[in-house]
């Protein structure tokens, strides 16, 4: 076992429903394996191969299913490459890269190189929001356009919540769905069924992200859409939005009040962003 799962047989139940996304793909699409230094990384391709790039980062305890939903919008102008996370339960890599070093930037641009590409546009949500500014911060001139959904590195980490959902479910007062449906803030039934079945089987990192100084982010140049839920337990929303919108010159930041931590339904938002500074 590599540690990111509590067993063989719940990895094998991740990937089967993960199979089962796969083989209902929204619109055609080709899977990609790309050796990389961090191990096999898992992609899916959509659109036309000749349209504009764009790099898709899900966030933790999610693989690129989690973009099945937007997938078919932005596959009719551009290229998208949906790419599973290694240390996360898709088909990358089981591996954990060091947050505090240039582990995840170095991977990433392994990955983006062995997909063809010099320049793209990226859109990370979470995780990858985090992933993805970290990349632009260690990778200057690759990325056009950047898309920060609930994005870790800006508003610190809270954990008020995890204390008080261990407690309840320790007193057998809450449940697995319970807690999901509090972080994300949703009761959508198919999101948190998707969510539950993952984490009965898988153990997501742990820990603080790295929060980014101001400094480094004041240097990022490209066009920056940031959307955060103003209900988000998981990070400080508000401070991510203060900072975004303090350090970014050209940062376009979006605070949903009513949204948890699982920013939904932004297709055509992100969309209309990235025409406007897309090729």
């Amino acid at each position: 076992m590599t540690g990111i799962y509590t067993s063989e047989t719940g990895r094998q139940a991740i990937a089967e429903r993960y199979r089962a996304h796969l083989d209902a793909w929204p619109v055609p699409h080709e899977e990609i394996r790309i050796p990389t230094t961090a191990g096999e990384t898992f992609v899916v391709a959509s659109g036309p191969v000749d349209a504009p790039p764009l790099v898709l980062l899900h966030g933790s305890g999610a693989n690129a299913s989690a973009w099945r939903g937007d997938v078919g919008d932005w596959s009719t102008r551009y290229r998208v490459y949906a790419v599973d996370l290694p240390g996360e339960p898709g088909f990358s890599a089981p591996r954990r890269l060091a947050l505090n070093s240039d582990e995840t930037a170095s991977w990433l641009s392994e990955a983006v190189d062995g997909l063809g590409l010099t320049t793209f546009a990226l859109v990370g949500m979470s995780l990858g929001g985090w992933t993805a500014l970290d990349f632009v911060l260690r990778r200057p001139g690759r990325v056009d356009a950047l898309t920060l959904l609930c994005p870790g590195g800006l508003g610190g980490q809270r954990f008020g919540w995890l204390i008080k959902g261990m407690a309840l479910r320790l007193i057998g007062r809450q449940t697995v769905r319970d807690s999901a449906r509090t972080v994300l803030g949703i009761d959508d039934a198919e999101v948190l069924d998707e969510v539950e079945s993952t984490f009965r089987h898988f153990s997501p990192r742990t820990g603080r992200l790295p929060i980014f100084p101001d400094a480094d982010l004041r240097a990022v140049d490209i066009p920056v859409l940031v959307i955060v839920g103003g209900r988000d337990v998981l990070f400080d929303s508000a401070r991510t939005a203060e900072r975004a919108r303090a350090c970014f010159a050209r940062g376009d930041v979006r605070v949903l009040p009513e949204v948890g931590h699982a920013v939904l339904g932004q297709t055509a938002e992100i969309e209309r962003f990235l025409s406007a500074h897309t090729g």
